[in-house]
């Protein structure tokens, strides 16, 4: 049942760092699309001080995640939840803190409106939510890395494709939330930090 994803080798410890420095110290970190679970488990065992939880809408996913927390995981990872982020309510109605990995551009875009809606539920004021993935950004001319993803994306699934950073940050305050940081991370992509508004 375990699944492995060679960019989840690939970008877990690029995105520790950034992870320390803007998730709290303690509380529950709710983790959207986790995927194979190798981002739970590792994430989990290095942030002990953090109870993280993992969700999947793929029953085949959901699977994964818990093969993986079975064989190695610490125990301060819970066992993963099914979410839709499309679904109203979720089933964790509070998180200190939010991550979704590669989740906003490999969904149509209902799926990050409703990301950012469960966010503004979910989140307390302060709390952080961390998007990691491709973006374009307006008035920047895109890698062409970011070009040929978009379009394989596209191709895949029209409603697919790496997002607008500038219309995310525009749906994300509609939902009380403000975006505070943009990383540079490797091989063109970024993580998106925003914080819950009080309020």
């Amino acid at each position: 049942m375990k699944r492995h994803a060679p960019s989840a080798e690939r970008n877990r410890d690029p995105l520790l760092p950034v992870l320390r420095e803007v998730l709290p110290a303690q509380g529950t970190v709710l983790e959207l699309a986790s995927g194979t679970g190798q981002h739970a488990v590792f994430f989990a065992r290095a942030l002990p001080g953090l109870t993280w939880q993992p969700t999947d809408v793929d029953p085949t996913a959901l699977a994964s995640i818990e093969a993986w927390r079975q064989e190695e995981g610490p125990p301060n990872l819970r066992a993963p939840l099914a979410l839709d982020v499309l679904a109203e309510p979720w089933p964790v109605e509070r998180a200190d803190a939010l991550v979704a990995i590669n989740l906003v551009h490999i969904s149509p875009w209902e799926a990050c409106q409703g990301l950012l809606r469960g966010a503004g539920r979910v989140l307390a004021p302060g709390a952080p939510l961390v998007l990691y993935g491709a973006w374009f950004i307006e008035g920047q001319t895109p890698a062409p890395s970011n070009l040929a993803f978009d379009a394989s994306l596209r191709e895949r699934n029209p409603s697919w494709g790496v997002r607008e950073l500038g219309a995310v940050t525009a749906e994300a305050r509609r939902h009380g939330l403000e975006r505070e940081r943009v990383i540079e991370m490797p091989s063109n992509n970024l993580t998106v930090v925003f914080r819950a508004r009080a309020g």
